[in-house]
């Protein structure tokens, strides 16, 4: 009897997944580090105007949020 071959197509959709994996892991850590940024700017800011009702932080950390989903998408449409 003859053993079954190894197809490529397996080594090749490895390759794929592991390829996806990383780039979707990155969109992730991407979007953690600008909602991150934004959030700590907003933070900052108002500890230097010295606002009592962190408004800043609220309007930096939701602006960040919309950023992030921006990229996000246009990263999953490119190619």
């Amino acid at each position: 009897m003859q053993k079954p071959l190894k197809s490529k197509k397996s080594k090749n959709d490895f390759k794929n997944s592991l390829k996806n994996y990383a780039k979707y892991s990155g969109i992730a850590f991407q979007m953690a580090a600008v909602i991150f940024l934004g959030t700590w700017g907003g933070y900052k800011l108002d500890a230097f105007f010295k606002f009592e009702n962190h408004i800043l932080t609220l309007i930096l950390s939701l602006l960040s949020v919309i950023l992030a989903i921006y990229v996000a998408v246009k990263d999953f449409i490119k190619k």
